[in-house]
């Protein structure tokens, strides 16, 4: 989605010119696609949490939703997790979720309420949300982006168009987005 109207296209011509004379224009972009009742995602989360320290806002690591149909509460979960990032805890309540998968498994979408609430955030809202299913179309199109760009399986990272599939093995693959990384951020 852009914040860009017709009208101010040269505005962001201009921008665009400034911020390539004064060296990279933002951070490079690390899409993470997960599924939050997936045990390889919970372990890719040392992995995140070391790309996070390493680079800080030089790298944006964005949360990609592709819920498997063989786990029953991972669609719910998603839904959940959208809803943690808009009342601004969204990683924080992602971590939560992945470090309870066999929870989630057991109980639902009482366990996502929980957790929002043991994080402080509005419960009632998460309710709410996951009953009127408010974030269901983010879920879809993150789910239908990840299948048109050959994503099968969780955890699957892209990084400067290169894609690099986590849930056969995370082994060297930290390794391998910090070598993408580093090459994007010197541009």
């Amino acid at each position: 989605m852009s914040d860009t109207t017709p009208s101010d296209t040269s505005d962001t011509a201009d921008a665009a010119d400034t911020a390539d004379a004064a060296g990279p224009a933002g951070p490079a972009v690390l899409d993470v696609w997960c599924e939050l009742q997936c045990p390889d995602c919970h372990s890719a989360l040392d992995d995140i949490r070391a790309l996070r320290a390493r680079y800080g806002d030089r790298l944006d690591i964005r949360l990609r939703h592709f819920p498997l149909e063989k786990h029953q509460h991972a669609f719910a979960a998603a839904q959940a997790a959208e809803e943690a990032f808009e009342q601004g805890k969204g990683w924080p309540y992602v971590e939560a979720v992945l470090a309870r998968t066999e929870r989630l498994a057991a109980q639902g979408e009482r366990m996502l309420v929980e957790t929002a609430a043991e994080l402080g955030l509005d419960a009632e809202e998460f309710d709410t949300a996951l009953v009127d299913g408010r974030h269901m179309l983010i879920v879809d199109a993150d789910q239908a982006e990840g299948k048109a760009i050959g994503v099968t399986g969780t955890p699957t990272y892209v990084i400067g168009e290169e894609r690099l599939d986590g849930g056969k093995s995370q082994e060297g693959l930290r390794e391998r987005i910090e070598e993408i990384a580093d090459r994007l951020l010197a541009r």
